[in-house]
């Protein structure tokens, strides 16, 4: 472990020392998520002002998925056992999320006039939506208390 890895920033209101999370891939997550996060923000803000009656599911739920992006791309950077919990709870609800919505458009195409970023698992990103909450995931369980 390098020390970079190891770097404490302050400590949590537990009085444990809170360590660094975006160190080595933790990094390459902050960078993909704070992407995710402009792509699904302003698209579905740009949606919604301008377009909301064509696909209101479709472009709320592209709002909800800029959200969550934001949420543990903030997570990630702030640090520490109680944050890198966080994030992995919402990872796994993103990947639930990105799983239900990418079933859901492919069964009932219907529900959703317009696509959302978690249409077909992402399809039109890349499929980063499905990729990248498995990464930081299998990132996350590593850096556990136990694990640093």
């Amino acid at each position: 472990m390098t020390k970079a890895e190891v770097t404490v920033t302050e400590e949590e209101p537990t009085g444990q020392r809170r360590t660094r999370l975006i160190s080595g891939p933790g990094m390459l997550l902050v960078w993909l998520y704070g992407v995710m996060v402009v792509g699904a923000v302003s698209r579905s803000a740009v949606q919604i002002s301008t377009e909301f009656d064509k696909a209101p599911l479709a472009y709320s739920l592209s709002a909800v998925a800029g959200l969550v992006y934001g949420f543990i791309t903030y997570s990630l950077v702030r640090g520490g056992e109680t944050a890198r919990r966080a994030a992995l709870v919402c990872c796994a609800a993103e990947l639930a999320g990105v799983l239900i919505v990418g079933t859901w458009t492919l069964v009932e195409p219907s529900a959703f006039p317009d696509a959302t970023v978690w249409s077909d698992y992402g399809m039109g990103y890349l499929f980063i939506p499905v990729l990248l909450p498995l990464s930081a995931m299998y990132w996350l369980r590593g850096r556990s208390a136990g694990n640093r």
